[in-house]
Parts: structure tokens; sequence; C-alpha cells
């Protein structure tokens, strides 16, 4: 079940009822009217935000792993994953033609053979998707014709998160392999590196200052065997142009699966395999800070 929360006292609004499986993405569009989640039960789907109603409903043959509107918020991608015999492929559909999801025939449909999607985000102006692989590897499809632009591979295992800076220039990726990179949204090239001793399962970036945070921890079935002292379980904060962690956050006792930054940067959000999801306000001290630096 997909909830809408309010994040200043955390009251619950309401919920998008409709799913039969577990939800593995979620996206507003920019004015907030829509939401597009994509689920385990083989579905993408299109809802009303205010009211929860389900305005469209895609069917996959295997589970949708990530979806995202473009920044007009008129067309939408998602991929599916590599699974039961069905190989992975990135679909794009246009809203403004609804004969596009009744038919469930997307304007264009992008096979992965090689390594399954595992996260995706949209690039500046909607011109292409940003993928990432349980290769490890970074990809760019355009979004207008049925091409690869380019591809990397900067990590040696999955990549399990990406986002985007506030002006799309740069995005920053979460992998398997301990650390998260940030690249260029054109170019793809590799810019920074943080290193952690542990998987890293998400990271965002300041939309005012140049900071990061981490979050991720061990595997969550190995959780059990292990203190939460030990565990590491904390939110981590790098600084962006000298890749030193400059503090930690503790709070979650199983490992941090998705990190944000609000959109005014005055506080971050951390949602863990403990089913809480932690909303930390920064002291005013954090600006002066950053201000005198």
């Amino acid at each position: 079940i997909v909830n809408v929360w309010y994040s200043v006292n955390g009251e619950r609004l309401g919920t998008y009822n409709g799913h039969t499986g577990a939800v593995w993405c979620v996206d507003a569009d920019w004015d907030t009217r829509h939401v597009l989640t994509g689920s385990a039960d083989n579905s993408c789907r299109l809802w009303d935000c205010e009211t929860g109603k389900q305005l469209a409903l895609v069917k996959t043959s295997s589970a949708v792993r990530t979806c995202g509107f473009d920044f007009g918020g008129n067309i939408i991608m998602f991929s599916t994953d590599k699974q039961m015999g069905y190989q992975c492929f990135v679909s794009f559909f246009d809203l403004r033609d609804p004969s596009q999801i009744e038919n469930n025939e997307p304007y264009m449909k992008i096979p992965c053979s090689d390594s399954k999607i595992t996260s995706a985000v949209w690039g500046p102006l909607g011109e292409f998707i940003i993928a990432g692989h349980e290769s490890g590897e970074l990809n760019q499809f355009s979004a207008k014709v049925r091409e690869q632009l380019s591809n990397i591979k900067e990590h040696t295992k999955q990549i399990n998160d990406i986002q985007t800076s506030r002006d799309m220039t740069m995005f920053i990726t979460a992998s398997k392999d301990n650390t998260a990179k940030l690249f260029d949204c054109t170019t793809l090239e590799h810019l920074k590196t943080f290193r952690t001793e542990r998987p890293v399962n998400s990271a965002a970036l300041s939309p005012i200052f140049d900071h990061v945070v981490l979050g991720g921890g061990q595997e969550a079935m190995d959780v059990t065997t292990t203190s939460t002292r030990i565990g590491k379980f904390e939110a981590r904060f790098f600084h962006l142009a000298f890749e030193e962690e400059f503090g930690r956050v503790k709070g979650h006792f199983g490992p941090i699966n998705s990190v944000a930054f609000h959109p005014d940067g005055k506080s971050y959000s951390s949602g863990g395999e403990d089913g809480y999801v932690r909303i930390h306000y920064f002291d005013p001290q954090y600006f002066e800070f950053e201000f005198e630096a």
C-alpha cells in the first residue's frame, strides 16, 4: 500500500489502494497532481494524487522495478525485471495519447538483454533516462529514438539508487560495492567517489549545500546476527567537493533503504528496514557552519 504523509507532524493523509505485491518505486509529477507506482504484482499504476483514485493500469510480464515522470509530467517511463523467462525492458508512454495506456502499447520499448535495470531517473529536459544496472553499468537511453546513447562501468557491483542534483547537471549513484559516486548527467563523466565500509543503498545531494547523505548497511538477511553497533546503520554526511565525511546520524536499527533531502534543504528523511521513516531537521549551527566555511 502506498501512503501519503504530512511530513511536518507525521500525520497520514491517505493511501493508494490497488497493488497486491511489494511496491518498488513511486514518483510524483512536478505539480503533484499525479502519482506513478511500480510493483512486484507486474503492474505500473497512475493515481490522482489528491483523491487516491486509480487513473490508469499498465500490466507487465514481470515486476516493475523503476518508474518516473519526465520534467513536464507528460511522459512516463518504467523498467521491468529480468525474471520468469522475460528479459528486462524500458517502456515509454505518452500520457497525452490515452490509446497507448488502453492498448498497453508504449510508443517505445527498449530491451536490456545483458543486465537488469535496478535504478533509473530522467535526465535534464526529458531527452534521455539514466539507468543503473545489476552489473554496475550506467547507461543513457534516448527517450526520442530507440537507442542507447552512452555506457560506462565505474561500479563493480549492483547500483541500488540514482538521484539527481537540484539543477539536474549531476547525479549520484549508490552501490553494493560500498561506494557512492558523482557523475555529470550529460557526459556521464565520473567526478567524485564517496567510500564507506558497507553497501550503500541510497544517496542524495543537498539542494542548498555541497553536501551528500548516504544510507545503507549490511545485507538485510545478515542483520539478526550482529548488534546495531556493529551493523553501522547511521546516515553518513560527506562534503561534495572534498569527499570527506563530516557527520553521522544514528537512529535506525536496520539497514537504511532510502534517503532524501527536503527541497528546501533544511531537513532530510531516511527509510529503513526497521519499518520507520525518520525525518531529521538540521540544527541552526549546520547553516552557520556552512556559510562561515
